[in-house]
């Protein structure tokens, strides 16, 4: 298997492909649905909510607070999760100036 050869590309770039890799699986997507329609922080139950297993629910968690879209606090034996407003607020900034970018050209081509 190659490597991913980051180095050689922009950190707007990586920045962007990181953020989209929180939207590469349908199982985080529900997540940050989820803790976005709840709105305040969650423990356990997002294994009844998203009907995956405890392990798998844990890795996508994982991700998210990897890229810093979640942020969790320990309380008693439990691990809670919501939104890092800040990070969400700043990755929505980067994705759309990168998705909007058509909009800044008079596309001629075709």
């Amino acid at each position: 298997m190659g490597l991913a050869k980051t180095e050689i590309f922009t950190e707007k770039q990586n920045k962007i492909a990181l953020f989209a890799k929180a939207f590469s699986h349908p199982a985080r997507v529900a997540i940050l649905q989820h803790l976005f329609k709840i709105n305040t922080c969650i423990c356990g139950d997002l294994v009844e909510v998203i009907g995956l297993a405890q392990p798998t629910i844990s890795q996508h968690l994982k991700e998210l607070k990897l890229l810093g879209l979640i942020k969790g606090s320990i309380e008693g034996t439990s691990v809670c999760y919501c939104i890092d407003l800040e990070n969400w607020t700043k990755m929505k900034a980067v994705m759309n100036k990168f998705l909007n970018q058509d909009l800044e050209i008079n596309n001629s081509c075709c």
